[in-house]
């Protein structure tokens, strides 16, 4: 009677997956995004990136100390700072210290903690922040500094992104103006926008390695580009003189890092593979009204957002199998 036997509630199988295993694996798979905006922004992507990393970390190990009153704290398991490297990741590389900080403390602070931290938040952190800096600070969030002014930091030269030139198409722009964009070029990273955004191979080398890896599955990443590639084309043979090919949406603005890292959030995105398509036909779709009739060059943040606060419902209705669950049979 010494050795007592417990057995705990099902299910008995473990995976070997692990919360800190998952988000280190996220953040390997932004290596070489960090890399290009290295390579393409120098010193203002460094300062951007380890403001905005260091911030976050300091701001969730400062709120569960001492708001929360815990011992232990949550900066090793990686949360906080993926939430510091994306959220730089959609900033200009120009961008001054003070207003990443703050937008570091709502990231942290409100989207995340306040709702009791990860596993609780409704909504992306790093792209609540995003949208807090751009609504609240529109002219420093809306300054393009160009690619290859790697000493330069707030006084670096601006330029043009290409969703700002596709948007002046609808107000008789020549379409002939989106030719300063190569399409290799743009593929590269060599145009004006965030830094994590520039470089869409560097964006694709992370989706291979986390699907890869098994960290993410294709659902939301593919659905949400697929959508968009639909929306543009049908658009662009409707009229091609205002609404540019379907290849120039997929390869500029935010869309690839924010179908691949920022849409496929475990704790904001459904959890059944039909509720993953749902929800990545949305925001592909926001995505588009927003770019092509909206009044912002770019949508997926708000898409991306708006979409968040439906997943309680998506999951509602596309639930995943129950652990052991046999099949109805018709």
């Amino acid at each position: 009677m010494e050795n007592k036997l417990i057995v705990s509630l099902s299910p008995h199988v473990h995976s070997g997956d692990s919360i800190q295993r998952n988000m280190y694996g996220v953040l390997i798979a932004l290596v070489p995004a960090l890399l290009a905006s290295l390579y393409f922004f120098g010193l203002g992507a460094l300062i951007v990136t380890g403001v905005s990393v260091a911030a976050c970390l300091f701001f969730e190990w400062a709120i569960v100390k001492f708001l929360f009153k815990r011992e232990t704290t949550t900066l090793m398991d990686g949360s906080a700072a993926i939430t510091g490297v994306l959220m730089a990741f959609n900033l200009p590389s120009n961008l001054p210290v003070w207003i990443i900080i703050l937008g570091a403390l709502f990231a942290i602070g409100v989207s995340k903690m306040s709702f009791g931290g990860l596993g609780n938040n409704l909504f992306n952190p790093a792209l609540a922040g995003r949208v807090f800096l751009l609504l609240s600070f529109p002219a420093q969030m809306t300054t393009w500094p160009v690619v290859g002014q790697l000493t330069a930091y707030t006084d670096a030269a601006t330029g043009a992104t290409p969703l700002a030139v596709m948007k002046s198409l609808k107000y008789g722009v020549p379409v002939e103006a989106m030719d300063q964009f190569s399409t290799w070029g743009l593929f590269l990273g060599s145009k004006a926008g965030s830094l994590g955004e520039v470089s869409a191979v560097a964006l694709l080398l992370g989706l291979a390695y986390m699907l890869w890896k098994k960290i993410i599955t294709w659902h939301i990443p593919v659905s949400i580009l697929a959508t968009v590639f639909v929306f543009a084309g049908i658009m662009h043979l409707a009229d091609p003189a205002v609404y540019v090919s379907p290849v120039y949406h997929l390869i500029t603005g935010g869309l690839m890092l924010g179908a691949i890292f920022m849409a496929t959030d475990y704790v904001t995105s459904p959890m059944s593979k039909k509720g993953m398509i749902v929800y990545g036909v949305a925001i592909g779709l926001l995505t588009m009204v927003i770019r092509l009739f909206g009044a912002y060059p770019e949508g997926m943040s708000f898409a991306i957002l708006i979409m968040n606060a439906f997943t309680p419902l998506i999951n509602t209705y596309f639930k995943p199998k129950r652990f052991g669950e046999v099949a109805k049979k018709k």
